[in-house]
């Protein structure tokens, strides 16, 4: 088995979807159906249990996907390590986060050109609509992102910290005089939308599809930055969830900030593509977490 073809297995395996796998992977559904079944042919036994709306591991596929993916990390990782160690500490790192998280781990910045003073740290905003696209296209070297992400070509470094989760919403909306909210409020309004590869459970950990109780969550406006999100909210469009240093810096006078007081916090941590050929990027990601400013 190619190790291309293991890992379409293995992020199928883990988005049960041969669309959503074919643009992680950035191939067609085609040929992530090609691969599974010259795998299937191989194994001889059927992986997954596809029907017009679901597809499932079999108890084979699931042996299988235990079987594998710790192999896999460890090909990768070995590839990784081994282009790192023949590399100084010097050459250029570029990190992306967002926003006030940039504040968040300002201490883990400062500490490493401290530390490396040879390396030159360019620091970038990220684009929380789309994290994911300038880390595998190589715009950035390492992200700071909130979890989980299940991707089979990034590795996630230590966590960092952890958010609660606030509801930005216009002053005029009619829950804005609340002291605070829970999920199941969340059936009585409208969250933005978007257009992004952002996986399904990043997006959940802030903006469910469903309540506690299982109704729908409503999606509106379209958008494709932060500043069109807080747009959104001002005009009363739709409210979004957001990490609670929001509400810190971005005290837009037409917007409250409310807690959700049954939403657990997000947690946040480095990645980075696992075959990145930076050797910085472990020297970075991996250095142990300060204390929260």
């Amino acid at each position: 088995m190619e190790l291309r073809d293991i890992e379409i297995f293995l992020t199928l395996a883990e988005e049960l979807h041969f669309g959503r796998t074919a643009e992680r992977l950035h191939i067609t559904a085609s040929r992530v159906s090609h691969a599974v079944k010259k795998q299937e042919r191989q194994i001889g036994a059927p992986l997954f249990e596809r029907t017009s709306r679901t597809v499932r591991l079999t108890p084979v596929g699931e042996r299988l996907y235990q079987a594998l993916r710790p192999g896999y990390r460890q090909i990768i990782d070995g590839i990784a390590e081994v282009t790192a160690s023949v590399r100084d500490t010097d050459g250029t790192l570029t990190l992306g986060s967002m926003g006030p998280q940039a504040w968040m781990i300002d201490n883990i910045v400062d500490r490493f050109r401290d530390r490396h003073p040879a390396a030159h740290l360019v620091h970038r905003d990220l684009n929380p609509v789309d994290p994911l696209t300038p880390l595998r296209s190589g715009e950035i070297d390492v992200a700071h992102l909130w979890l989980p992400v299940h991707e089979p070509d990034i590795t996630i470094g230590p966590v960092t910290h952890t958010s609660p989760i606030f509801l930005a919403m216009a002053v005029t909306h009619p829950f804005a005089d609340r002291g605070s909210l829970d999920l199941e409020d969340y059936g009585d309004l409208t969250f933005v939308s978007h257009r992004s590869p952002l996986p399904a459970a990043m997006e959940e950990a802030f903006q469910p599809f469903r309540t506690p109780s299982g109704r729908p969550i409503a999606r509106g406006p379209v958008v494709t930055s932060w500043d069109d999100q807080l747009k959104a909210v001002s005009t009363g469009a739709a409210v979004i969830a957001c990490p609670a240093e929001a509400a810190r810096f971005y005290p837009w006078p037409n917007l409250v900030y409310l807690p959700v007081r049954d939403a657990p916090p997000v947690t946040w941590a480095f990645a980075w593509l696992t075959a990145t050929p930076n050797p910085l990027v472990r020297t970075f990601a991996t250095q142990p977490a300060p204390t929260t400013p």
